[in-house]
């Protein structure tokens, strides 16, 4: 049942006021992939009275349409930051908006949850707390780089002028926050929630101030290593930062939700449909991926040094059970216009379904120690086995015509899987892709894949040739991601990547991304110090037109398609050398 959205719909349900309304970015879409939805659920199925606004017009008072709630607002910006869903890495505007009705990008404002904010207070005086939330108030928690101003600014909770910043996925927050405050009780112990004091709390650990890094790149850089190794669920402390004459208080995370409350999560009864306030208003592009898309994961374990998932979703993964994932599959084909596909079962990662650690739940993340790089810790627990049982136990169901995984594979963990690697790419590619898998080796030169945090180009090299013996009797093909203007990328990185396109693969790229800094990344951080991990000083290409033409050096001279490259070696060598000539060193 979608959460009220109107006044009619309220006074239909005999509310006298809602306990929570939600504030979103996004179109509301009553989906498990929509966050604002998510927790609005969650907090129902508990017995609170939950509505939401989305999209609200930030140039009436739109926003005031339900009055005030009882407990708290919550703001998302949406499912991503609001500058990144408006601009590009060359910080062109986006014309187009998938999570908008009608597609036309004219309903987020940048900065959203500031702008929210602002809005709220400007109709509602003295009103509940006002709390931050998805991932644009995760990643902008702590003092962080800002791709729009280029500079550093302060934790978004005091830029926004907000109460509380509830940060990562959030719903044992959401909901333990909603039981304090009906309660008159402090909510400033709750795990998981950022809040702004006068003085600094006792047995947290002190983190350079916003004065401090802005006067020194180092001081930055130290201080993100220390918020990043206490962002994991287990053993992570506290931190007090200064800004000006007050602190930002950062609890420590909340504890991981069980697969068992991940199950209860993902079992509430979606419509999976645009709420009909906001359908009418257009066609909604996302709904056509989404619709018949299944999570069975949460989390990453890969932490590229460019991914925000490590800060706002875990290091970890959390998997749903098979049982689980089998029942919302039942229900989805029960929908009068499935047609027989489902478009995805995975998650931020495809092929880490149960994956885990032998030590995490007991130690924590290991803070001098990757779980994927620079190769496969001895530690982790994985088997794509648990996948393909999962997968061919979906197909089992006589209303599906074939299911894909469209998740971002990654190749190393098939690599690494001696017993049912190969089996897997095998199964996956015999009945879930159709014509390409997609995988995301990101660039090809070493130099660059280590300040990416991504596994060596003899990987990716091994990795081609197990997909290119199964796969050749079927005539299927790689899709493959890559990135340019990475921190430690110049031009001549770019060149590499373009040679090693032409000699190496049978197929065009599917999509070449220019770097961006998004707020609380290793790499971000790279970006903005000029500095690698360890405080060396490190090439860092900034200029937009030359980030742009790194882009071009790939696009142009390849082109944009996937299909299988008709060029022989004599025609790729000569494509490389009038690149050279067009662009010189």
């Amino acid at each position: 049942m979608f959460l009220p959205t109107t006044k009619e719909e309220i006074n239909k349900l005999n509310w006298d006021k809602p306990d929570i309304i939600l504030i979103s970015g996004d179109v509301y879409i009553d989906s498990p992939f929509n966050g604002s939805a998510v927790i609005g659920n969650w907090l129902t199925l508990h017995g609170f009275k939950v509505a939401i606004i989305s999209q609200p017009d930030i140039k009436t008072d739109e926003i005031a349409r339900l009055g005030e709630p009882s407990l708290y607002w919550a703001i998302s910006a949406g499912a991503m930051d609001s500058l990144v869903a408006n601009y590009t890495a060359t910080e062109k505007f986006r014309n187009e908006d998938d999570l908008t009705p009608g597609g036309i990008n004219n309903r987020r404002p940048d900065r959203a949850c500031m702008v929210y904010t602002n809005l709220i207070r400007r109709y509602f005086k003295n009103t509940k707390p006002i709390v931050l939330g998805g991932i644009e108030a995760s990643l902008r928690r702590v003092v962080h780089y800002d791709i729009k101003d280029k500079k550093l600014r302060r934790s978004l909770l005091f830029d926004a002028k907000a109460d509380i910043l509830a940060y990562g996925m959030a719903e044992k927050t959401m909901l333990e926050l909603a039981y304090t405050l009906k309660s008159n009780k402090d909510y400033h112990d709750i795990k998981g929630l950022c809040y702004i004091s006068k003085t600094p709390r006792d047995g947290y650990i002190d983190i350079p101030s916003f004065e401090e890094c802005v006067q020194d790149k180092s001081l930055f850089r130290e201080m993100f290593k220390t918020f990043y190794e206490n962002s994991a669920y287990v053993n992570s402390k506290g931190l007090n930062q200064k800004h000006d004459t007050r602190y930002l208080i950062h609890n420590p995370p909340q504890e991981q939700l069980t697969q068992e409350e991940l199950d209860k999560v993902y079992d509430m009864d979606f419509t999976r449909e645009v709420h009909p306030y906001y359908a009418k208003q257009g066609k909604v592009k996302a709904q056509e991926t989404i619709k018949f898309s299944v999570v069975s994961h949460r989390g990453c374990c890969g932490e590229c040094n460019f991914c925000a998932i490590a800060v706002h979703q875990g290091k970890s993964v959390i998997s749903r059970s098979k049982e689980s994932i089998i029942k919302e599959i039942d229900k989805l084909v029960q929908k009068p216009d499935f047609k027989g596909y489902i478009s995805d079962i995975g998650g931020p990662t495809g092929n880490m379904y149960k994956i885990g650690c032998k030590i995490h739940g007991i130690t924590g993340k290991c803070k001098n120690k990757r779980c994927l790089y620079p190769k496969v810790c001895e530690n982790i627990i994985f088997s794509h086995d648990k996948q393909i049982d999962l997968l061919s136990e979906v197909a089992k169901n006589n209303k599906i015509k074939k299911v894909f995984v469209s998740s971002g594979m990654r190749h190393d963990l098939i690599i690494a899987d001696n017993q049912y690697g190969e089996k897997y790419l095998k199964y996956i590619s015999e009945h879930n892709i159709s014509g390409q898998l997609k995988i995301a080796p990101e660039h090809t030169s070493d130099t660059v894949l280590n300040m990416m945090g991504k596994p060596k180009q003899t990987t990716f090299l091994d990795f081609m040739n197990d997909f290119d013996y199964i796969n050749k009797p079927l005539n299927q093909f790689l899709t493959c991601y890559f990135m340019v203007a990475h921190p430690g990328c110049s031009l001549s990185e770019t060149e590499d990547l373009l040679l090693f396109i032409n000699q190496n693969l049978r197929f065009h790229p599917e999509q070449v991304q220019v770097f961006t800094p998004t707020p609380s990344t290793f790499s971000t951080m790279m970006y903005y110090t000029e500095q690698d991990l360890d405080g060396n000083d490190i090439f860092v290409e900034k200029d937009r037109n030359a980030r742009m033409k790194q882009k071009l050096v790939i696009t142009q001279t390849m082109g944009t398609s996937n299909k299988p490259s008709k060029h022989k070696s004599g025609a790729r060598r000569s494509y490389y050398t009038k690149f050279r000539k067009r662009y010189g060193k």
